[in-house]
């Protein structure tokens, strides 16, 4: 016992020699002298330790940007560290109850991969000098650093540092809660923790099961999209970039957007919905959408109402040459702010989604909605661009027999016979049927908001009907008027046609007496 602790008592002896030797040096050697010593001490090291690090810092490149590698590396280490490491630290997610954990900072923890034993430690450089940072990454350096045999290098860069990279890639994508991003102005994309996208957690309830409409095409919407989720392989052997574009289209209130909120539920997609109005030209666009990620619906609603895309902006007619232009300063800027507008155009739209710009980037869903299909470009919803168009229209009665399900809980009732009558024969939108079903108060029962759609429907008709009768007498009347106006034309032309008869007839008639009285023809 005593003999241990004599030797603890040499060994602290010896570090505290070590270090006053240390801080000797490095007050009193000339710097030159301190970074050859170093040079020459870290070359007796390496040939002593046989060991390799490799360091992953989380800021690399582009400061503002955290590195995908350390990002994934986190996720890799995360269900490792709860297993090993004897400290951790625990980060709760905005809009989750769940607490995520990942082992502290200088801990360490062991890995075998292929018999070849590793070691994972994450570190941290606090800043040297107490100040207000500018940049996250000038109060602290964060990094992963991985420590391996110097023998098993070949296999760590070739193997094991891949399948580190796909793994923390699946367990991202599995734990990512779904967003929905918008567009920034391209004047905000620049300075201290700027993006081109915001976002919000994408929350909407809308599921396949819950969107009322036919059931066969639903059926086959799903098939398609599950299809295209599962076809990495297929789309490489066929040559064509993992993407698929969807066209909804049909009267408003039609659920169109509840389409999409249901796609991105089915497939675990992220949303980005993208406003053309706040692009500026085709390269910023091009940009917009470089920086959106795999597994996304990229949603573009209204297409016929956000820019002109036929070509034919910035031509000038004879008209607008001629406007008068406005002596008074402020007029004539609110004017030319009114006349600003998105320079995308047809062919860079197009480009960015089907030509090779569409490459860069994959398992991507195009959405355009439209109210308006027939004044798109049929350049722009081609086969290829939205290789399926599905149209949503008016609500059928197996929509409605979905509606009751959810609304009411029932699967049929007595009123269900005239309520199916009803819409064969009235145009009434998903959204009008559903706000008619749902209860507005705790004493509406089934029977009541059944009825209430029944008198809705009762009316629609009537209005139709009506409608129908006004643009039938509105047409009589146009063409009662038409007639009426060409009446005195009519009369005109048949006055003026008796006057020509007439002298024509007296001319004759005149002639034949000359030649009578005369007897020379002329």
């Amino acid at each position: 016992m005593a003999m241990v602790g004599e030797m603890w008592s040499h060994l602290g002896s010896t570090m505290a020699t070590l270090m006053l030797v240390y801080t000797v040096f490095k007050q009193f050697f000339p710097h030159q002298l301190q970074v050859s010593f170093e040079k020459y001490f870290n070359r007796i090291v390496r040939y002593a330790y046989p060991y390799v690090e490799i360091t992953f810092d989380e800021f690399t490149g582009e400061r503002m940007k955290r590195s995908e590698a350390y990002s994934r590396i986190k996720s890799y280490l995360s269900d490792k560290s709860t297993a090993s490491a004897k400290r951790l630290k625990a980060d709760v997610v905005k809009g989750s109850q769940s607490v995520i954990l990942s082992m502290d900072y200088n801990e360490e923890i062991t890995e075998e991969f292929q018999g070849v034993k590793l070691w994972w430690s994450a570190n941290r450089i606090p800043s040297k000098t107490p100040r207000i940072a500018i940049y996250p990454v000038d109060d602290e350096k964060k990094s992963y650093k991985l420590t391996v045999h110097k023998r098993h290098i070949e296999l760590i860069t070739q193997s094991y540092i891949s399948h580190v990279m796909k793994e923390g890639k699946e367990i991202e994508t599995r734990n990512r809660q779904r967003k929905l991003y918008s567009n920034n102005p391209s004047q905000n994309w620049d300075g201290y923790r700027s993006n081109k996208w915001s976002n919000v957690l994408f929350e909407h309830p809308a599921t396949f099961d819950t969107l009322a409409m036919d059931a066969k095409l639903k059926e086959e919407i799903k098939n398609d999209l599950n299809k295209f989720s599962k076809g990495k392989d297929y789309y490489a052997r066929i040559g064509k970039a993992w993407k698929r574009g969807y066209l909804l289209y049909g009267p408003p209130g039609t659920g169109k957007s509840s389409m999409i909120a249901a796609m991105a539920n089915l497939l675990d997609y992220d949303v980005y919905d993208l406003e053309l109005t706040a692009v500026k030209e085709n390269t910023e666009l091009r940009r917009l959408l470089l920086d959106t990620s795999s597994k996304s619906i990229i949603v573009i609603e209204d297409i016929d109402c956000s820019i002109d895309l036929t070509g034919q902006r910035g031509k000038k007619t004879e008209k607008d040459g001629n406007e008068d232009e406005p002596s008074d300063p402020v007029t004539k800027r609110v004017k030319k702010e009114e006349k600003k507008e998105s320079k995308v155009t047809l062919s860079g739209l197009s480009n960015c989604i089907d030509g090779l710009w569409s490459s860069c980037g994959s398992e991507r869903i195009i959405v355009f909605t439209t109210n308006y299909v027939e004044k798109l470009d049929p350049a722009l919803i081609r086969r290829g661009r939205m290789d399926k168009h599905i149209e949503l229209s008016y609500c059928c009665f197996e929509a409605f027999k979905v509606f009751a399900k959810n609304y009411l809980e029932v699967d049929s009732h007595s009123l269900f016979g005239e309520i199916e009558s009803l819409l064969g024969e009235t145009n009434m939108t998903p959204a009008d049927v559903a706000e008619n079903l749902m209860p507005k108060s705790d004493y509406d029962d089934v029977e009541t908001c059944l009825k209430r759609l029944v008198e809705a429907l009762k009316d629609t008709k009537e209005e139709a009907k009506k409608k129908v009768e006004d643009e039938a007498r509105s047409m009589a009347e146009k063409e009662e008027e038409e007639k009426q106006r060409q009446k005195p034309e009519k009369e005109e032309k048949e006055q003026s046609g008796k006057d020509v008869k007439e002298i024509k007839e007296n001319g004759v008639a005149k002639v034949d007496e000359e030649v009578k009285e005369t007897g020379v023809t002329r």
